[in-house]
């Protein structure tokens, strides 16, 4: 199949966003095969889906792009057979900060820039290559706008109980003290 390059222009948003020169960035959407429907606002593309826009790149199998009348982008991404979608995008802050994420299904909502992550999902927020923390569960959603993250038992995004278990790593960030009565 003949690989298709979609360059789609977004609005620029007021509000402050994970990389916030990522809100005046042109999206790309590099697919093996995609349609542009103008009249419902819709792009499907589908073939090894890489989307760019900034420091934000997601890729899955199959993309859906909507864009509403004020020019936001709501975007779902479902896994190819076997894999995950996958995101990853710099967070604002000194230093190399990162967030990345995986998942079957991973929805990204333009206007309000939240991730949500849906069935074998997983989060991680890096310093460079060093992993600060890691959550995993049914379904988790990440404002980075806040940088915030929440985690729920079920795939439907609520918790129930016996609906299974999330989990979260978070890594040491002091240094440890010498024990009394040592020297270093």
């Amino acid at each position: 199949m003949k690989k298709m390059l979609l360059l789609v222009l977004l609005s620029l948003a007021a509000a402050a966003h994970a990389e916030k020169a990522d809100s005046s960035k042109e999206t790309v959407i590099d697919a093996e095969q995609g349609v542009a429907d103008e009249v419902k606002q819709t792009r499907t593309l589908t073939g090894n889906v890489v989307l760019t826009k900034g420091t934000l790149i997601m890729k899955s199998g199959r993309a859906l792009v909507t864009i509403d009348p004020q020019g936001y982008q709501f975007a779902t991404f479902w896994a190819a057979p076997g894999k995950l979608a996958t995101f990853r995008q710099k967070r604002d802050g000194e230093g190399d900060l990162w967030v990345e994420g995986e998942a079957e299904r991973v929805e990204y909502d333009d206007k309000t820039d939240v991730v949500k992550l849906f069935s074998k999902a997983k989060l991680t927020r890096l310093e460079g290559s060093k992993k600060t923390d890691e959550a995993e569960g049914p379904f988790i959603t990440y404002d980075s706008r806040k940088e915030v993250f929440g985690m729920e038992n079920t795939v439907t995004g609520e918790s129930k109980p016996g609906g299974g278990r999330v989990r979260m790593v978070i890594q040491p960030t002091k240094t440890n003290a010498a024990p009394q009565g040592t020297k270093q």
